[in-house]
């Protein structure tokens, strides 16, 4: 594109027969006031004057609604197939309904021209009249523009201009009375460059730095950066630490910072609040390893009277703690502790319980519950034998287990579920005399509990757990599972109670225990035969 014709104004348009058609219907629709939210409605006299040809959002319309009308037509024809309508026919009408790249440029070009023309009383920024330099700058998307600044505020402020006008060019061009030509190339964008300059003129860069979003910031934040325009920096810096930020503009921020190196200039004031080593290197407190502000975390959980904000923040801590996939931040003694706490108090008021004293038997449940929730942490981390161990060895609990309340212990027989469930994926691996333990003492237990558990636990999947107690007695040695599986099918036909339906897992057993068998004992038959055939041969 030609950037010939110099305006009034300093800066350098391109030549009308260039501009696109759209763009100019656009700002003639703007000029008008059309296209202001915030302007009243206008006459209809004046709409049908100014709206005698159609703006770009109306053109837009029409070629989204012929687009449609082209999908439609190729699917009744059979040339795109019908999946393509409804939804796919829009998606093609909205991918074509965008702005081409003469239209974003000159687009752009408006709004530099705005930004040349207004400046406040005083300011003499883009003043071809007191000027000394006249500062072309371009872009690599072929933007061109040209600006008329005083060398002496852009020797005060940026190391860059400083060495560009330097007293001996000055010197050299103080000869001529036409304005000292700097041209700078290759911006990455040129309006935010024009906006850096404009801040030198500026008395109150903080004021000014209001107006701006994060992202624009960040922009004047690596021109200041390149050019050393150091009040610049400072004033952006100050902005960044003190706005709020979204995700994508903290690792924006982050990202820049690191790649510029500002350190020295208070870059690191605005990481401390990303980055903890900051903090450190700053002097300033961590307040406690990660390790023990999760702790705190856990037993606030674990502690907290509202249920419904516990579940909640149950549901938020496991999200984060899973999100950490390198599980360095929080140790296993750590979870460890919080487990020991729960199941001691889970073990006075079961024991209570069962000597008839119903004081506080709430917190059966409770613990309980608690207990599943930090064995789901234990799991997720690979870490959860050690408990299994622990929960297996509490016969104590196991024998008066028929003497509590069952509306008051089946909380209990989900955390034996929960270990069902983890044996049954392979997600806790423990020698098979501990998973036999487990059976031992606490099959029976769940038995008693599974109705309850159904009618009672929200969500429950009865099939997983039911398959996951099948899969945990096939790891144990086949006669072992012998005495399990016929004890569930003794119970399974007997009890009145629902009983959990583990009968793929009895088939399982009864295929290894007896046809396999049979088939092993034919083998050397079979064999020798064969062997025979060969030496007659």
């Amino acid at each position: 594109m030609d950037f010939s014709t110099t305006t009034a104004n300093g800066y350098t348009s391109p030549r009308d027969s260039s501009f696109p058609s759209s763009f100019t219907k656009f700002n003639s629709a703007l000029t008008a006031g059309l296209l202001n939210p915030m302007s009243p409605p206008p006459p209809p006299s004046l709409v049908d004057k100014t709206r005698s040809s159609p703006t770009l959002f109306e053109m837009m319309a029409s070629e989204a609604d012929s687009t449609t009308g082209r999908v439609q037509a190729q699917i009744q024809n059979g040339i795109l197939p019908s999946s393509s309508s409804p939804s796919s026919s829009s998606t093609v009408a909205k991918n074509h309904v965008v702005i081409s790249a003469q239209d974003k440029q000159a687009i752009t070009m408006q709004r530099i021209s705005d930004l040349l023309v207004i400046r406040s009383p005083g300011n003499q920024f883009n003043d071809s009249n007191s000027s000394d330099v006249k500062l072309t700058l371009s872009s690599k998307d072929g933007i061109s523009i040209t600006m008329c600044v005083h060398r002496q505020i852009l020797v005060a402020h940026s190391r860059f201009f400083a060495m560009k006008l330097s007293d001996r060019w000055s010197k050299q061009s103080s000869s001529s009375s036409s304005p000292y030509i700097v041209e700078i190339s290759d911006c990455d964008d040129v309006e935010v460059y024009i906006e850096t300059l404009m801040l030198m003129y500026c008395r109150d860069l903080r004021k000014k730095m209001m107006r701006h979003d994060v992202s624009r910031v960040l922009g004047i934040l690596k021109v200041s950066a390149a050019i050393g325009f150091d009040a610049g920096v400072l004033s952006c810096l100050e902005y960044l630490e003190a706005a709020p930020w979204s995700e994508d503009e903290e690792y924006r921020i982050a990202s820049l910072l690191s790649e510029l190196h500002l350190e020295n200039v208070g870059a690191t004031e605005v990481l401390r609040r990303v980055s903890v080593e900051a903090s450190n290197g700053n002097g300033g407190s961590n307040g406690g390893s990660s390790d023990e502000v999760l702790l705190n975390l856990l037993h606030i959980v674990l502690e907290g009277k509202d249920e419904k904000a516990r579940r909640d923040m149950k549901t938020l801590v496991s999200k984060m703690l899973r999100e950490n996939s390198s599980g360095n931040d929080l140790r296993k003694e750590s979870l460890y502790l919080a487990c020991d706490g729960c199941l001691h108090k889970l073990k006075r008021q079961f024991l209570q319980a069962a000597e008839s004293d119903l004081e506080n038997v709430d917190q059966i449940a409770r613990q309980a519950d608690n207990l599943h929730w930090i064995l789901d942490i234990l799991i997720d981390r690979q870490i959860a034998e050690d408990f299994l161990v622990i929960w297996a060895s509490l016969s104590e609990l196991s024998e008066v287990h028929s003497k509590v309340p069952v509306v008051h212990r089946f909380e209990i027989s989900r955390v034996t579920a929960r270990f069902f469930v983890g044996i049954g994926k392979g997600q806790i691996l423990t020698p098979k005399e501990v998973r036999c333990l487990l059976l031992r003492n606490w099959l029976t237990p769940f038995y008693d509990d599974f109705a309850w558990m159904r009618r009672a636990s929200k969500g429950l999947d009865r099939y997983l757990i039911e398959d996951g107690l099948s899969n945990t007695i096939l790891t144990l040695p086949l006669a072992w599972q012998q005495e399990f599986f016929l004890a569930w099918f003794d119970r399974f036909l007997n009890s009145t109670e629902d009983c959990p339906n583990i009968q793929r897992g009895f088939e399982v057993w009864w295929r290894r225990a007896f046809w396999r068998r049979k088939e092993q004992s034919q083998e050397p038959a079979r064999l020798r035969i064969t062997a025979s055939v060969t030496e007659n041969s």
